[in-house]
């Protein structure tokens, strides 16, 4: 697990006001805390963090990662954030309410090791529910493009929806993501426009809670993403 960043500047405009939390993600202080799991390139700038992989070999499963946020959120939350695809084809993905399935704590040495391979979060001892888009890594997933969102344990996709985002190349970003988790519904929208929309009936087991917010990327993609904010009800 790896962090890199070639900025130089030092200053942090992190804040929490109240139960609202923002994060420009523009500078090195702004990063402070985050953790890595997986070969991240973290680069902060002026228009916020691009995100990448130091892998040499994209298709390879030990060449994606995720990156979390240093800060545990309540059960309902509002997650904001700033996307923007600069180039290689891969996927993204937004994760809330990531916690052990026990209750413990993301972090918590109880839980089993993680370095990036997307079993430990699908199919392991993590609770989350987190949507895939801009999912452009296989001929598959670009033949037809949808957003995702799948519960964890299990790898249940338990809603599906359009993705409106155009290739790199066309991209103006940034993109507008807005993850809504309202105990157990969930809502996801890009620009305004919703998505998709579920409520977690129990069917699958428990529903994700309280926890931790983050972001995962698939090789080759490279991406900034910008002016993060969670609002707490």
């Amino acid at each position: 697990m790896s962090t890199t960043s070639t900025s130089t500047t030092t200053h942090t405009s992190t804040t929490t006001t109240g139960r609202t939390y923002r994060n420009p993600l523009r500078s090195t202080g702004d990063l402070a805390g985050w953790v890595a799991e997986g070969p991240v390139v973290a680069d902060p700038g002026p228009d916020g963090t691009v995100l990448t992989s130091s892998a040499t070999d994209p298709d390879a499963d030990s060449s994606h990662f995720t990156f979390w946020c240093p800060q545990v959120f309540g059960d309902s939350v509002r997650l904001s954030v700033g996307f923007t695809p600069l180039s290689g084809e891969g996927l993204a993905m937004v994760f809330a309410g990531a916690a052990g399935t026990g209750g413990e704590d993301l972090f918590s040495p109880a839980l089993a090791p993680r370095a990036g391979l997307y079993p430990q979060y699908h199919s392991s001892d993590v609770r989350a529910v987190h949507v895939s888009f801009y999912r452009r890594k296989w001929a598959s997933e670009r033949r037809f493009l949808t957003c995702n969102l799948r519960k964890a344990p299990g790898f249940h996709l338990v809603a599906q929806g359009a993705d409106p985002l155009p290739p790199h190349d066309d991209a103006d970003g940034p993109y507008r993501l807005e993850l809504v988790k309202d105990g157990p519904r969930v809502r996801f929208s890009i620009d305004g426009l919703e998505l998709l929309r579920w409520s977690d009936d129990g069917s699958t087991g428990p529903a994700a809670g309280a926890g931790r917010i983050g972001f995962r990327q698939m090789a080759p993609l490279v991406a900034r993403w910008s002016d993060l904010e969670v609002e707490q009800a």
